[in-house]
């Protein structure tokens, strides 16, 4: 039997042929088709999901959904379940107090604005306004402090004396308690005030309470219990205390609260007074100054 023919480098031509043939194959490495699928494998390897836990975790902590809370990473340890601070929430469902008073604060400066049509020459009232500021006057502190003070050293009998020396007791009150609350809520003045009053202190840029009205209520209340007057008078001694508080609005001095609160704080005023009575029986050493001749 005749031996197969070999080829120069002594391998059988079958072989050789066959060895040619696979090469010249689409699929051989030779066209690259063996790299090719060495490289697709590597990388359907590459992109199988991954075994350890941790990068799982990295991986999904950087996914822009997740980033979004769309869906929990894990179950919630005790650390991320556990709730938030209070101050750190939203608080979605205001009290209805909170509403209230918000909306009286709006009403407040509405009406207020409203209401202060003196608060400059430009203004529709604004020609009244220098009748306005001769009533503010009659209403400061300092007049009534030195008025008080001159009835006191001329008055000759120890019935004078006393109801003068509680009236100079009770606006010193007022002065003390008035600047203690303006210094503790700091409200400002209307934005269309005018800063011209007669005589200011440093609490006297801040509005609640307002101090005129305070002092009218105080004063009033306190000459319709001490003084003996005619009906036509104590009239015009109420209307006295009540236009005067209308007054500071109308100025735009104070908003409407201030000089509501300022009345029923005067009011209040003179029961602490009228409670701590000053007498030459209690408190002789105030009235040494004052003997009869």
């Amino acid at each position: 039997m005749p031996s197969p023919r070999r080829s120069v480098e002594g391998r059988p031509l079958g072989a050789s042929a066959s060895s040619s043939s696979s090469s010249n194959s689409p699929g051989s490495p030779a066209h690259g088709g063996g790299c090719n699928r060495f490289e697709f494998q590597s990388l359907l390897s590459s992109r199988a999901p991954v075994a350890d836990p941790t990068c799982a975790r990295l991986r999904a902590s950087e996914s822009p959904v997740h980033r979004r809370g769309s869906f929990p990473l894990a179950a919630p340890g005790p650390s991320q379940g556990a709730p938030l601070p209070e101050e750190d929430r939203m608080d979605l469902n205001p009290s209805f107090l909170g509403i209230a008073l918000r909306s009286l604060l709006a009403i407040d400066l509405w009406l207020s604005k409203k209401l202060g049509v003196c608060a400059g020459e430009s203004s529709s009232w604004g020609s009244g306004r220098p009748l306005m500021k001769l009533l503010e006057i009659s209403g400061h502190g300092i007049p009534w402090l030195l008025g008080t003070l001159y009835c006191l050293s001329r008055s000759d009998s120890w019935a004078g004396r006393e109801v003068l020396m509680n009236l100079l007791f009770a606006l010193l009150l007022d002065l003390l308690l008035v600047a203690l609350i303006k210094g503790l809520v700091r409200r400002r003045r209307p934005a269309h005030n005018q800063m011209d009053m007669f005589f200011t202190l440093s609490v006297d840029k801040y509005s609640f309470p307002s101090g005129h009205a305070t002092r009218a209520a105080l004063v009033s209340r306190f000459i319709l219990n001490h003084l003996v007057l005619a009906i036509p008078l104590r009239v015009l001694v109420v209307l006295w205390a009540f236009i005067l508080g209308l007054s500071r609005v109308m100025l735009g001095r104070h908003n409407v609260t201030d000089v509501a609160f300022g009345l029923f704080l005067g009011y209040m005023q003179y029961s602490i007074v009228d409670y701590c009575w000053l007498s030459p029986h209690n408190v002789p050493v105030l009235f040494v100054l004052w003997n009869e001749p």
